[in-house]
């Protein structure tokens, strides 16, 4: 089976691809897709269904996308759907780190999850498929694996950081990881 994941990020897309072993991932490039897909809406189930919308409508493929944010429960669940781009329009993830840090400064509760919103557009009909993972904001960076915030976010039950982890023991217990997981099942059972 061949589906698009409508992503240009080449790390969201490797992760990803190693959790869908069965089947063959496409990227919006590989199907000569280069625009940037915007995300206008203000939920993470909004932003993937404009993405996987878009390439639905515009390429008739079968597509997934999915949309993640970081919700920190002492700053009201931000930053949230503006997780890529919390420190200014271009995506700059060590400005968004240095943000992040900054506003946790003196923050005694670091509770905090990332969630992932998977929509597949799949034969004409749409499913949805969400992943947390739970745990805690650093108070400095540790780790030089993966992307985003990995380096400052601890899951629940570990003592280290996502980028701490190899890319297959992240996957296993990350937000991502859990929602490809339901979209695998999914998948398999057709």
């Amino acid at each position: 089976m061949k589906i698009v994941f409508a992503t240009h990020n080449p790390n969201k897309k490797n992760e990803v691809a190693a959790l869908l072993p069965n089947i063959e991932l496409l990227s919006l490039e590989s199907i000569q897709c280069h625009e940037d897909i915007e995300e206008t809406e203000d939920t993470l189930e909004g932003n993937a269904k404009i993405k996987a919308n878009y390439v639905t409508d515009n390429f008739q493929l079968n597509c997934f996308a999915d949309d993640t944010g970081l919700e920190v429960e002492a700053l009201n669940g931000a930053p949230g759907v503006h997780s890529a781009r919390y420190a200014g329009k271009e995506v700059d993830t060590e400005k968004n780190m240095e943000k992040l840090l900054t506003a946790m400064e003196g923050k005694t509760n670091r509770n905090a999850q990332f969630r992932t919103v998977i929509v597949l557009n799949l034969d004409g009909k749409q499913h949805i498929f969400q992943g947390i993972c739970e745990g805690e904001i650093l108070d400095k960076k540790s780790g030089t694996e993966g992307f985003g915030y990995d380096p400052i976010f601890k899951p629940k039950g570990y003592d280290i950081s996502f980028a701490e982890m190899s890319m297959d023991e992240k996957g296993k217990i990350s937000h991502r990881g859990l929602a490809v997981s339901k979209l695998t099942s999914f998948l398999n059972k057709l």
